[in-house]
């Protein structure tokens, strides 16, 4: 039982490729570089040109009466926001006998909690002696601030204690008093009373006692706050440094342009929609890739680059060279997006086929007539599209041209009545090139192939279209090449691929 590759790839299709989304972001790393390197620029710019401003810091050990050593920060948390308030603001302003503004004022200054007891001050002026005035007028309004509630509440605690006691005395002087009028009897109710009368003063005497301790604790603690709340680090002016601010500022710059260039080419990508894989531009086109080509460079190559390059350009050539012989109708070239790699191919084929009889370009696009730098002896002849007719038919013909938008479709057959597309990857979307596909099927102009230019180094997808129409060049261009010799016109389907077994059980 044999299953349709077809049913398996539309299957398989998905709605985001990320495989293609990782290739298409990488081949804009131009963009996303060039955005990473303006922000390390820009933020050591900032560094250089907006430096920090004057700055001090100050320390303070805050004694709580509350403390303990499982506090999760709440006591400190709530002295940062107490730092905060417009209190302690106006009165750090009047100790410095500033105008300021007290809402200005708040917003040159911040408070950080380091532990549960100690509180970091930070305040900007104009000058360092501004800020470290400034940081020592707040630390110090902070401390009588705090010193100030903390014996305000101890005090309000031990008047709170000695009224509970007062009121207890006055209780216990009504219980002796009933003590004392009782007279001794010899009724047992009457002794049952005097008892609870004796255990009520005892107890009585207990809380009073209770109170006492408590309200001399609750005064005796507040001299201990006092003395533990103090500044334990003095203002000092904080020194910037230059180099390390401007590499921090870089580093944060450069992270952040990347993150923005990646995010724009991901964008870009998903919404230009330009297949870049060899799968999707041979499914878009409906041919297979037969070749593929770097760009041509626009600057001057290293050796091992110019050696590597001619290489892969000479393959290519032998390549399309075969195609054409096997071809008796004239072929053309089309491109799309590197017309001047099409003109360097064109040359090259033409050159190739010069040796086997005289071969004329038939020249639709501008760069090649650049490239061509003169006739040479028996090399090929370039002519324009006018005096395409006055070429004889015993010369082999070889058309570029291009399928740009803007082409000219009904002149593309004076071109050639088959072609090759020569493609750049990325360059056209997935929308354009369905149109080339549509408009050379309706011209009846067959694709015998791709040949991609700049591809992607790392693309491993397979650009063969095996359920088509033509699944090998080669066996295309044999069958052709037979029906010319014979005069016969086959006219039944190809056969399509076949799954090979996988065992010998399989195949029975």
């Amino acid at each position: 039982m044999t299953t349709s590759t077809t049913s398996e790839s539309s299957a398989a299709t998905h709605l985001l490729d990320l495989q293609a989304l990782v290739v298409a972001v990488r081949r804009r790393r131009r963009l996303w570089c060039s955005l990473a390197l303006l922000g390390l620029l820009v933020g050591a710019a900032l560094a250089v040109l907006r430096p920090p401003p004057p700055a001090a810091q100050a320390k303070v050990l805050v004694a709580h009466q509350a403390d303990q050593p499982n506090d999760p920060g709440t006591l400190i948390r709530t002295d940062v926001e107490l730092l905060r308030t417009t209190r302690i603001a106006d009165k750090a302003l009047q100790s410095l006998n500033s105008s300021e503004r007290t809402e200005d004022f708040m917003r040159d200054y911040r408070g950080t909690g380091l532990t549960n007891n100690l509180l970091q001050i930070e305040v900007t002026g104009d000058s360092d002696a501004d800020a470290v005035a400034r940081a020592k007028a707040l630390a110090d309004a902070f401390v009588a601030d705090h010193v100030r509630r903390m014996q305000e509440a101890a005090k309000a605690e031990a008047k709170a204690l000695r009224d509970q006691g007062d009121r207890m005395r006055g209780e216990l002087a009504q219980v002796n008093k009933a003590i004392g009028d009782r007279t001794p009897e010899s009724d047992p109710t009457a002794s049952a009373s005097i008892e609870s009368l004796f255990a009520r003063r005892a107890e009585l005497n207990s809380r009073i006692a209770d109170f006492d301790q408590r309200a001399e604790e609750a005064r005796m603690g507040t001299p201990q706050i006092v003395a533990g709340t103090q500044i334990v680090d003095a203002p000092r002016a904080v020194r910037h440094s230059l180099p390390r601010t401007a590499a921090t500022n870089a580093a944060i710059g450069l992270v952040l342009g990347l993150v923005l260039g990646l995010a724009v080419a991901a964008v870009g990508t998903v919404v230009a929609d330009r297949p870049v894989l060899r799968r999707e531009i041979a499914a878009n086109l409906g041919a297979s890739v037969i070749a593929e080509l770097r760009r041509a460079p626009h600057r001057p190559a290293r050796r091992w680059q110019r050696r590597r390059t001619r290489a892969a350009r000479e393959r290519l050539t032998a390549t399309l060279a075969r195609t054409v012989r096997g071809s008796a109708e004239p072929v053309s070239l089309l491109e799309l997006g590197c017309a001047r790699s099409t003109s360097v191919i064109a040359l090259d084929l033409a050159r190739a086929l010069a040796a086997e009889g005289p071969v004329v370009i038939i020249d639709d696009l501008p760069a090649l007539r650049r490239a061509h730098r003169g006739p040479k002896p028996g090399g090929p002849d370039v002519v324009g599209v006018e005096g395409a007719a006055a070429v004889p038919h015993e010369v082999r013909r070889l058309g570029v041209g291009s399928v740009a938008p803007g082409t000219a479709w009904t002149g593309l057959p004076d071109l050639g009545t088959r072609t090759v597309l020569v493609v750049r990857a990325g360059h056209g979307s997935a929308a354009w090139l369905h149109t080339v596909a549509r408009q050379l099927a309706d011209l009846l102009i067959p694709v015998i192939g791709v040949v991609l230019i700049d591809p992607d180094p790392r693309d491993r997808t397979d650009g063969t279209l095996w359920d088509g129409l033509h699944t090998a060049l080669r066996g295309y261009n044999e069958r052709l090449a037979r029906e010319n010799v014979t005069g016969r016109v086959r006219t039944e389907r190809p056969s399509w691929a076949v799954r090979v077994p996988d065992s010998d059980q399989e195949a029975r």
